[in-house]
């Protein structure tokens, strides 16, 4: 039980932090106002439970979009029980086109590229948003919703890298800093096919409190690629990822020029 409430705070913490995520409603009260993301919805009773949310922020840091951040999942467009907890405001930098087959070791620093929490290319605009869903008190879900559009065929050759990286380096075990000794596992696993191309990513960790896991799936859509990932979950939270891709799919395809 100590483990599941450690990893529900670590978990919303840690991803809020990496994605720079805006502040949801529902957590406005805990922070300062410079760092609330306005909201549009209109006042409810006291007595209403249902989740409002995020705003689309009008600006971000580097690499933000708000026109794509509008395509992101709504609470409204989640399959039941889920949550779009808030919209980040600055996006990590992918690798970019420079990066080689042989460039790639498969050494702590590949676990990015590997697990696809970075892809090569440059994508010309990007979006992320927070998601959960809570079922109980030993069922807790984190994870985060990417697009990630390209002015070029950028979409294609990253979901290429992406298999042949994790074709070299199935397995990688951290020999420095936090984590040392941990043992990442990475393969390409069976998935649904949507869009023009898809591929599910197996990523389980195991250290000696025990296995978490972080599988994505990806999706190319033309010259989007849309992408739900888990955030150190419990093993088999991925049960979870087809029904958010398609939603995340249908909702990007909807909210289209």
């Amino acid at each position: 039980m100590l483990r599941l409430v450690l990893r529900r705070s670590v978990a919303v913490v840690a991803v809020c932090l990496v994605a720079a995520c805006g502040s949801s409603t529902a957590h406005t009260a805990s922070r300062s106002a410079d760092e609330t993301i306005p909201s549009t919805a209109q006042p409810t009773s006291a007595a209403a439970t249902t989740p409002v949310a995020p705003a689309v922020p009008a600006t971000g840091g580097a690499g933000y979009s708000a026109t794509l951040s509008a395509r992101l999942l709504t609470t409204d467009s989640l399959p039941p029980g889920f949550i779009m907890e808030g919209i980040a405001t600055s996006m990590p930098e992918d690798a970019g086109d420079q990066l080689s087959d042989a460039d790639v070791s498969c050494s702590d620093s590949s676990i990015p590229l590997l697990s696809a929490r970075r892809l090569t290319g440059t994508p010309s605009a990007m979006a992320a948003a927070t998601l959960s869903y809570d079922a109980g008190p030993d069922d807790f879900w984190v994870g985060t919703e990417f697009l990630r559009t390209y002015s070029d065929d950028g979409a294609r050759r990253a979901m290429t890298d992406l298999r042949t990286f994790i074709g070299r380096c199935p397995i990688v075990v951290v020999s420095s800093g936090l984590g040392v000794g941990d043992r990442h596992r990475f393969a390409v696993a069976p998935g649904p096919q949507l869009g023009d191309d898809s591929i599910h990513v197996s990523n389980s960790m195991t250290a000696n409190s025990g296995t978490l896991e972080g599988d994505s799936l990806l999706v190319r859509i033309g010259t989007t690629l849309v992408a739900v990932q888990e955030e150190g979950n419990e093993p088999g939270g991925h049960k979870y990822l087809t029904q958010l891709a398609e939603a995340a799919l249908r909702r990007y395809q909807a909210t289209g020029s």
